[in-house]
C-alpha cells in the first residue's frame, strides 16, 4: 500500500450524519465514489458491536481496494484484520501502540500544533491527521487552526499527512495549497444524499494536483 496514495480521500462515515444509511452502506457508496481510506469511529458501540463493524469494513474495504483503520481501538483494528488504528491525544500514546502491534500495521495520530506533530513522528506514527482545519459540526472541537497552521505543521514534518475538519467541495483545493496529501471528511461526503456523488466530486479536486 502507497500510504500517501490512501490518504487522499480519507472518508469516515457516521451513524448520526450518514443516517438512515447504515455505516456499511456508507463505506461502499464513498468507495464508489473514490474513497482511498475508511475510518470506523463511533463512541456509542459496544466493544462487540464496534468489533462485529469493523470485520465488516476490514472485508469491503479489502475487497474494494480502499484501506481500512479503527479510531482509538487497536485492539478492534488488529481483531478485525484492519490496516491500521488512529489515536487521539486521549487514546494510548503512539510509542506503547506500536511496540504491540506488529510490523506493517498502520499508526495513524493526531496533530493540533507542530510540538503534537514531532512528538507523532518521534513516536513512530505513520501518518499525522492536522486540524481542525475549520470549524464542524460533527465533533466536539476546541481547537480550529486553519490553512496556514496546517502548512506550518505539515511543513516541520516529513510524515505522510491528511487535513481534517469541515473541509468541504468548496474548500478542498485551498486546503491541498497547504501541501498534505489529503483531505479527511464526515458531513461533505455522507451527510450529502448522493454520498458517491459527493465522493467522485472530492476525488476529482484531490486528484487533478494540489494547486
Amino acid at each position: 500500500m502507497n500510504l500517501r496514495d490512501a490518504l487522499k480521500l480519507y472518508v469516515i462515515p457516521d451513524s448520526r450524519v450518514g443516517a438512515p444509511r447504515s455505516i456499511e452502506e456508507q463505506a461502499v457508496l464513498a468507495i464508489d465514489g473514490g474513497a482511498t481510506m475508511i475510518q470506523l469511529r463511533n463512541k456509542e458501540m459496544s466493544g462487540r458491536e464496534l468489533y462485529e463493524t469493523a470485520c465488516r469494513l476490514s472485508s469491503l474495504c479489502r475487497r474494494r481496494g480502499a484501506a481500512f483503520v479503527v479510531n482509538d481501538r487497536f485492539d478492534i483494528a488488529l481483531a478485525a484484520g484492519a490496516h491500521g488504528v488512529h489515536l487521539g491525544k486521549e487514546d494510548l500514546p503512539v510509542g506503547v501502540v506500536r511496540k504491540i502491534v506488529p510490523t506493517g500495521f498502520l499508526i495513524g495520530a493526531t496533530a493540533h500544533s507542530i510540538e503534537e506533530g514531532r512528538e507523532a513522528e518521534k513516536q513512530g506514527a505513520d501518518y499525522v491527521g492536522i486540524g481542525a482545519v475549520f470549524p464542524t459540526g460533527t465533533k466536539n472541537v476546541v481547537s480550529v487552526i486553519g490553512v496556514d497552521a496546517v502548512r506550518a505543521i505539515r511543513e516541520a514534518l516529513s510524515l505522510p499527512s491528511v487535513a481534517i475538519g469541515g473541509i468541504n467541495e468548496e474548500n478542498a483545493a485551498e486546503v491541498l495549497s497547504a501541501g498534505v496529501d489529503g483531505i479527511a471528511v464526515v458531513a461533505a461526503v455522507v451527510g450529502r444524499q448522493d454520498i458517491a456523488g459527493a465522493a467522485r466530486r472530492l476525488a476529482e479536486i484531490v486528484f487533478r494536483g494540489k494547486p
